[in-house]
């Protein structure tokens, strides 16, 4: 039998692992003495304590483990001690364990293991229980004189009594230092009459001992484990298949992955199962009414499908409610703890049951949809005429549950109702005329909603099938709207002839018409982006003369943005700025949300191009929220998340920017939109010496294959990622090839971070091999003195790059320092040194060198760093060590003054727009760089060291 897939990535719970490892700092000073670990089954608390386990023998403490097991609540007596004491037998033999504790607790012990001899003759009496009581403290203080002790147990729901007290007592009364005990147990067992309950009350009012609930996983965390398990990124729409049925619980989701996700393996459909069967048989009955009905419920519609009175579905529903499987929702509603319970639940419908149980909640919301969550009774009846088989009323429902669906933005919940108009349209009669509209009409609907999903690969195969039935002579307009759609899908998908499909679309429709007019709009935009500016020019031009002439103004906007593109690429950043505004308030107008999204995205841009990199980040809060509110994440909203990633990289804000990155690819972008992600991502594995990494990376990317870009930006930003790659190899002949090439490419680009960005880098490339490569350099140098004679000179990051194009990186340093791009100041320091160093100036080299250092340090820019190093044992003299507060970065600073306020990860988090894991990636750092172990030690010091007045 194959075993189950385990992440072998310790995924999502670094909060709680530092928890941990903060009790037992605090169990060595006698501050704490027990955490009690809740959560559900299969939420990995197992997997915690072992890594935690796992920790403390590496650093010298001594781990002892016992586990409840079921059957313990009938008998099986101090079962999770008795294995503690075994384990201990066997590591030290009985003699070394009794030679612990006084004269004759070998007799008390016996009670427990037969190694000990003759159990005492008292038996369970209070005496002698208490007296095994004070064995069981004294052995776990005298094991602690000589170095740390962990005692786990886990399971404590399934304790027996004498167990209970035994935790209590040990709870209450363990005052030595250097003992912790970790225990766990399945808060979703915890019934109102569980005996565990007024335990855990008693041990919460106990000084020195902490509660810890450990959540689900999140929807990135759980793309994360399956990713480890798969060793390769899923690709989205499993993400959220995996995650929608698992609600973020790891067994679950290692579970399903195990099954291929189309079925649950027995053992787990046993354990979900297991607490439903020990229900009464009307309870269970109640149940799988219920479960027809969804996840959530209300009161009144299982009462009306059920036939049931208040009061008596209220006392079928008791039992489950107290027993955890269903929980009172808002609303007067009840909800299954957690969707596989329902899904298992449904499971076991008979196939009749099933149909009479589907088709009696369509009957009873279709009279009264006031039954169902406001919006949600199209989509409620969509689901259960299907599910009775209906064909005729499942085609109607679903076609009107999607109408409603795009008028609320769902356009992922639109594609799939569609698809089941598209599946009926053959088993019903006449079934364009019951929903007005023919089997053409809705694969068009189909691909317009794949289209604001994102969802490129339903959209292809829409578009597609709706071109096949149509024919371009008669139907020329219809014919051109599906060209423009495929052409947006092929370019998504990185293909070719996107350019021929438009021009062939424009050819279909008559000039200056509105259907025209839809036409030049992504033609002139695809023509900038591939460089054909002056064409673009044109078109636009008389588009908007026509969009104005008709009061277009959705299609003013667009073109408006079209034109500010030219501008950007040009580097006339105002001009950009004040077009984007134009169409930004036009959207606002409009209350067209593609346009203000685009709007804000192209605006973020701009502003990273003129050195206003956190007024994009403001921007970028503000688009991501709306994106998500009108379900364009998948478009629009990966468009602004990639240039969250831009900017916070050009900050030095790189674990931030790894993070929106892996968060954006977690969302299945297309291909273009992925490509542009890694690059980001290439970036800073590039600066921080990842090199395998970045091989990858550029793999993916197609730099080492003889795939081609059209897009300028695309171009140029390869070519300084293959450039920067030979670079860091020390390949500089391959990167001044490279250099070369870029230099044939007769288009070009004025914005900061493509031309001049690239120019900066093209000076490092003929310094480096001026020596081997004489000629070929100073044709270099040349041929780029020629393209930066061309560019545009506008903004102060233009100005920044121009300046270390030049050589005066003083200047440039000072530029990058006002713009706070940590990075870029460091290299120009660093290439200033030593200019400074050949000069002669070994002082001015060093201070150069001083300043620059901690700030590649702060960013674990290993290359930069070694240069750094490499120089100043070359100038000498120089002395490297800095205070505390030069090593913090300010954000490390932000969150170590949260720190010292006692906040959580999680709190810190919330307060600075970060994740968690964010959080506890900075929180290392600050450990690290302070010399300390624990968040108590690095407040210690943030005092003493006055960092944070």
């Amino acid at each position: 039998m194959r075993g189950r897939s385990v992440s072998p990535v310790f995924v999502g719970r670094e909060e709680e692992l530092a928890t941990l490892s903060e009790s037992l700092d605090d169990a060595r000073k006698g501050t704490v003495t027990a955490v009690l670990l809740g959560g559900e089954a299969g939420v990995g608390k197992t997997r915690l304590v072992h890594r935690f386990a796992e920790q403390c023998a590496a650093d010298g403490a001594h781990v002892l483990f016992g586990g409840c097991v079921e059957l313990s609540t009938e008998g099986l007596a101090y079962a999770p001690f008795t294995a503690a004491l075994r384990q201990l037998v066997r590591e030290h033999g009985p003699a070394a364990v009794t030679g612990l504790l006084p004269d004759g607790a070998e007799r008390d012990l016996a009670r427990l293991l037969p190694e000990f001899g003759e159990p005492s003759g008292d038996g369970e009496t209070e005496t002698g229980r208490a007296r095994l009581f004070e064995q069981f403290l004294t052995l776990l203080e005298r094991l602690a004189e000589n170095r740390p002790t962990v005692l786990v147990i886990e399971d404590i729901h399934w304790a027996d009594r004498s167990s209970r007290d035994l935790i209590a007592f040990l709870s209450r009364n363990l005052h030595t230092t250097q003992v912790l005990m970790v225990m766990t147990y399945r808060s979703d067992d915890l019934h109102r009459q569980h005996p565990l309950r007024p335990v855990l009350a008693e041990l919460g009012r106990v000084q020195g001992v902490l509660r810890l609930e450990l959540p689900r996983l999140s929807r990135d965390e759980v793309a994360q484990q399956m990713t480890a398990i798969l060793g390769a990124t899923p690709d989205y729409a499993r993400i959220e298949n995996v995650y929608e049925r698992s609600e973020g619980i790891p067994l679950f989701v290692e579970a399903l992955l195990e099954n291929g996700e189309c079925s649950f393996p027995d053992s787990m459909q046993d354990l979900i199962l297991a607490s439903v069967e020990r229900l009464p048989e009307e309870t269970q009955r109640v149940l799988r009414v219920a479960a027809a009905g969804g996840n959530r419920v209300g009161h009144a519609l299982l009462a009306a499908v059920s036939g049931l009175s208040d009061v008596e579905l209220e006392a079928a529903l008791r039992p489950a409610i107290a027993r955890n499987v269903l929980q009172i929702a808002d609303g007067r509603a009840y909800a299954f703890r957690h969707s596989l319970i329902r899904e298992a639940v449904h499971d076991e419908l008979l196939p009749g049951e099933h149909q009479r149980l589907h088709a009696r909640y369509a009957e009873e919301i279709s009279k009264d949809r006031t039954l169902v969550p406001p919006g949600r009774a199209a989509v409620e009846l969509a689901h259960h005429w299907y599910g009775a088989r209906d064909d005729r009323w499942a085609l109607l429902s679903a076609w009107e549950a999607a109408q409603e669906s795009f008028k609320t933005f769902a356009y992922t919940e639109a594609v799939p109702l569609l698809e089941r108009v598209l599946m009926l349209w053959d088993r019903v009669p006449e079934a364009a005329e019951l929903i007005g509209a023919d089997h053409t009409a809705v694969l068009e609907r189909a691909s317009e909603a794949a289209n604001a999903g994102g969802d490129v690969d339903r959209g292809v195969k829409f578009v597609k099938a709706a071109l096949a039935e149509l024919d371009e002579t008669r139907e020329p307009a219809r014919v051109s709207q599906l060209i423009v759609r495929r052409a947006a899908f092929k370019n998504s998908k990185g293909q070719l002839g996107v350019i021929d499909d438009l021009r062939h679309a424009l050819r279909l429709v008559p000039e200056n018409t509105p259907e025209w007019a839809e036409v030049v709009t992504p033609l002139s935009r695809q023509l900038m982006l591939r460089g054909e500016i002056e064409e673009a020019d044109r078109l636009l031009a008389e588009g908007l003369r026509w969009v104005r002439e008709h009061d277009d103004r959705c299609l003013e906007a667009e073109l408006l943005m079209n034109q500010a593109l030219g501008h950007s690429l040009r580097g006339h950043l105002a001009a950009t700025l004040a077009l984007n505004e134009r169409a930004l308030a036009i959207g606002h107008e409009a209350g067209n949300v593609r346009v203000i999204a685009r709007a804000l995205g192209n605006n973020m841009d701009t502003l990273i191009d003129m050195g206003r990199a956190d007024e994009a980040l403001r921007l970028g809060e503000e688009g991501w929220r709306l994106t998500k509110k009108y379900g364009r994440t998948r478009g629009n909203g990966l468009f602004i998340l990639n240039n969250r990633a831009e900017a916070l990289e050009s900050l030095g804000r790189w674990d931030e920017a790894i993070e929106t990155v892996e968060t954006a690819l977690s969302l299945g972008p297309v291909l273009r939109t992925r490509y542009a992600l890694l690059r980001v991502r290439a970036d800073i594995a590039l600066a921080r010496g990842e090199m395998q990494l970045v091989e990858s990376l550029l793999s993916e990317i197609g730099l080492f294959s003889a795939r081609t870009e059209e897009f300028v930006q695309d171009v140029i930003s390869n070519a300084r990622l293959l450039i920067g790659w030979h670079l860091t190899r020390g390949e500089p002949a391959a990167a001044l090839a490279a250099a070369e090439r870029i230099l044939t490419q007769p288009k070009r680009s004025s914005k900061a971070m493509l031309s001049w960005r690239l120019l900066s880098l093209l000076r490092t490339v003929c310094d480096a091999a001026q020596e081997t490569e004489p000629e070929r350099t100073a044709a270099v140098r040349r041929q780029a003195a020629e393209v930066a004679a061309e560019l545009t000179v506008d903004g102060p990051v233009v100005e920044a790059y121009r300046l270390s194009y030049l050589g005066d990186f003083d200047a440039a340093a000072d530029a990058w320092e006002r713009l706070h791009r940590p990075h870029n100041q460091a290299k120009a320091l660093l290439k200033a040194a030593a200019v400074a160093a050949r000069g002669g100036d070994r002082e001015g080299a060093a201070t150069r060198l001083k300043a620059a250092l901690p700030l590649a340090e702060a960013l674990r820019a290993t290359p930069l760093v070694e240069e750094i190093e490499t120089l100043c044992r070359r100038v000498g003299g120089l002395d490297l060590a800095q205070e505390p507060s030069d090593l913090l970065t300010p954000r490390e600073l932000e969150v170590l003054r949260l720190v010292t306020q006692g906040r959580t990860n999680r709190d810190i988090a919330a307060e600075l727009f970060i994740s968690a894991k964010t959080v506890s990636v900075h929180v290392s750092n600050i450990l690290a760089k302070l010399g300390v172990t624990t968040r108590g030690e690095a407040a210690a010091a943030a005092h003493r060291l006055s960092l944070l007045s």
